[in-house]
């Protein structure tokens, strides 16, 4: 269906079908946000820390808003990529340099979503080697063997599944009186152990590959500036959702781990320790959520790269077109994916190495992404009458000075 086509019928429903055929890039970058790392980084705050960060949820959602609608406005707009407009208006040594900064993250990445498919898959007693090889040829041929309708429709229906965390949470009954107060009565401490993981929530929220793939979303799915206002809505929609399952990842682990006294050190273990606790119900859900964002986020993070290096160096993209046509997309994504799924089994691979590293990587690179758009965004030339109003860009920039400080603060504490 096609937007030209939605003129008949009441102005409300209208409405709610031009949302429909729009939204998609949005909703689908904001969850795969909750990958492996994102969970493990929400189940170490609920069980180590109980429900001390409930209330950061409010600021990290609204953060997440303004920087991905920006970038949502800007692909409407242009019509072009982040990466492709970076190296237009940047030249192509800072667009080089990114690219180099963005594989090896976005590569650490890939390789811990891998092992959060052959994690989440062992408590169910399926081998490693089998799981990591099914996974990565299923997210192979989703995306090389389909068109961008029908690969972006698996993605939505794959956000559905993150409701599990909703449901675990709920069986964990919590005390919802003491739950809400916590939510709307900001407890900061400057510990070094609160800081820290304050600086990872914020970081493993925000992260430079959702900025590059969810402009080149839009730009792959024909989204105009008769369309920012769906776009928009569409963003909104997906960084709430994803932090509202961020929420009950928390109360799930403050509601039964904290209280018990469980230190946990990642999602698996935390999937055991809730079934003697909470029931075998909520141990099994939020095994199951950890396996869908992991092989979500093992179909999104090596498109993100493809989408960004090829824009960057100028070659064609897009899941649209036949590898013939795309020939350095498919092939980097096919790389990807293959590094990503040969590591996790290969023996002896200094899995929790490249992890660490990817993370500093992510910590010096953000800031430069944001700052990036933000400038780009501010540009009357490019942006017209969706230019950044002065307000917006003093928001915009205040926002990224605290994203950079707390970014560099991370990597401060990871080299050191």
């Amino acid at each position: 269906m096609k937007l030209g086509e939605l003129s008949q019928g009441s102005p409300f429903w209208n409405r709610v079908k031009i949302f429909l055929v729009v939204m998609g890039p949005g909703i689908i970058t904001a969850n795969v946000d909750n990958d492996a790392g994102g969970i493990t980084t929400y189940t170490l705050a609920g069980a180590h820390f109980g429900n001390q960060f409930l209330w950061t949820m409010i600021p990290i959602t609204l953060l997440l808003i303004l920087v991905q609608e920006i970038v949502a406005r800007m692909g409407v707009v242009t019509g072009k990529g982040l990466a492709d407009l970076i190296r237009e208006n940047f030249g192509v040594k800072i667009t080089f340099y990114l690219m180099v900064g963005l594989i090896g993250t976005n590569l650490g990445n890939v390789v811990a979503e891998f092992a959060g498919i052959a994690a989440s898959l062992g408590l169910f007693g399926v081998p490693k080697v089998l799981s990591v090889s099914c996974s990565a040829l299923f997210v192979w041929w989703l995306v090389t063997q389909g068109d961008y309708k029908r690969v972006e429709k698996v993605f939505l229906v794959a956000c559905l599944f993150y409701f599990t965390y909703i449901f675990s949470g709920w069986y964990s009954k919590p005390d919802w009186n003491a739950t809400l107060r916590d939510t709307f009565t900001p407890l900061i401490k400057t510990d070094r152990e609160s800081l820290t993981m304050l600086v990872a929530l914020i970081g493993t929220t925000i992260a430079p590959w959702m900025q590059f793939y969810q402009q080149a979303a839009m730009v792959d799915k024909g989204l105009q500036a008769r369309d920012y206002k769906y776009a928009r809505l569409d963003v909104v929609a997906g960084c709430i959702m994803t932090n509202v399952v961020a929420f009950f990842i928390v109360v799930a682990c403050s509601t039964t781990l904290f209280k018990a006294g469980i230190r946990v050190e990642e999602a698996t273990q935390a999937a055991m320790a809730l079934k003697p606790l909470a029931g075998e119900g909520s141990s099994l859900l939020f095994a199951f959520g950890l396996f869908n964002a992991s092989i979500f986020a093992a179909s999104i993070l090596p498109l993100s790269t493809a989408y960004s290096v090829c824009e960057g160096m100028g070659w064609q993209t897009g899941v649209d077109r036949s590898f013939e046509e795309a020939p350095q997309f498919y092939g980097l994504y096919t790389l990807m994916i293959a590094a990503g799924a040969v590591a996790v089994c290969w023996p002896g691979f200094p899995l929790i190495r490249v992890m660490y590293w990817s993370q500093v990587l992510n910590g010096l690179l953000l800031p430069a992404v944001l700052a990036l758009c933000v400038e780009l965004s501010s540009r009357e030339d490019l942006m017209g009458a969706y230019v950044n109003p002065r307000w917006f860009r003093w928001t915009a920039w205040t926002c990224v000075a605290g994203v950079s400080t707390l970014s560099m603060t991370m990597v401060f504490r990871l080299v050191f």
